[in-house]
């Protein structure tokens, strides 16, 4: 059991929350090659299978055992709360070569496959060029596996932060018993049951949490110096990332357009117009004139998160809605 335990006061002020590209991208690596994933991840690992197959990732995926120990270097925790993949990369190469090759050897010591054994020794022989040529695949693992569909991650990504964040109003941070099963707050700070038995002292760097579209059924922790603490676990509503929206009432189709009236069902949660258009396969200028109509009509409001604007139904169009869905709608 890894138990994060708080050093003062400002150590759990600093207890926050961030998205990774870079650890996303790592964890679409595991998830070809994990079968209890792939119920959840079936669309996409359709989409994207034969273009993974010729990136060449294996001494990527030598480098990301789903048991063992994976190096942090390659997704050091972000200090900006939403990083770009650039920067992270920036930060991959920039790993002091010494740094490398002891996260790179503690790797190999945990791995089973003789396979990896070798690609593992191969990537020590030379840690710089190692390092540069991970940070390589994994810019390409970026593109091929998860640049296609981030929008729609990353709009799951951010839904679950606004509503952990709302459980920590609601709780403190008691609401960090929600994040897993695994995970639960007591008097001398977090406990995560992942088999270790370990304290990590979190100081005034704080701790971090990032959601992971990815990871579940697992929950993960980095806790190495010089990192930054971080527990990475499942994101909520995995389970729908990849499914196609349910059509909206037939009578609202009729009323508005059915991509209006798709638009309008679509809001369960606030988005963006990025977000939406990912989410309904419409063009951002197609959401766009939507989005206005709707607001326009007294259906939707809209509130500015950081740079993005994001759109909500009004008690209106969230009664006109279930009308609509209770006469017409079987759900």
């Amino acid at each position: 059991m890894t138990v994060f335990a708080f050093r003062d006061r400002d150590s759990l002020l600093a207890v926050r929350f961030a998205i990774s590209p870079a650890w996303e991208t790592q964890a679409a690596v595991q998830a070809l090659a994990d079968g209890r994933a792939r119920s959840y991840h079936r669309p996409w690992l359709a989409r994207v299978r034969a273009d993974a197959a010729r990136a060449g990732l294996a001494p990527l995926v030598a480098v990301l055992p789903r048991r063992g120990y994976v190096p942090d270097f390659l997704a050091p925790p972000p200090q900006a709360a939403r990083p770009d993949l650039a920067g992270q990369l920036a930060q991959v190469r920039a790993t002091d070569p010494a740094q490398v090759s002891r996260e790179l050897q503690w790797c190999r010591e945990t791995v089973h496959s003789a396979h990896s054994s070798r690609l593992l020794a191969d990537l020590l022989t030379d840690p710089e060029r190692g390092r540069d040529h991970l940070a390589a695949l994994l810019h390409a693992a970026w593109t091929t596996l998860v640049a296609p569909s981030w929008t729609r991650i990353r709009a799951l990504l951010e839904r679950d932060i606004e509503e952990r964040s709302r459980a920590l109003a609601r709780r403190g941070l008691r609401g960090l018993d929600e994040l897993h099963p695994k995970m639960r707050w007591t008097p001398d700070g977090l406990y995560l049951a992942d088999g270790s038995d370990r304290t990590i002292e979190v100081s005034e760097r704080g701790l971090l949490l990032m959601p992971s579209a990815y990871l579940w059924p697992h929950v993960a922790a980095i806790t190495e110096q010089p990192w930054l603490p971080a527990v990475i676990y499942p994101a909520a509503g995995i389970a729908g990332l990849w499914q196609a929206p349910a059509p909206p009432p037939e009578a609202l189709a009729r009323l508005f357009g059915r991509s209006r009236a798709l638009v309008l069902a679509c809001l369960d949660q606030p988005m963006s117009t990025t977000a939406l258009a990912a989410m309904t396969a419409l063009s951002p200028a197609s959401v766009s004139a939507h989005l206005r109509t709707l607001r326009d009509a007294g259906l939707l409001s809209a509130t500015r998160h950081g740079h993005e604007v994001l759109y909500h139904r009004t008690e209106l169009g969230a009664a006109l809605l279930r009308a609509h869905r209770g006469q017409h709608d079987p759900r």
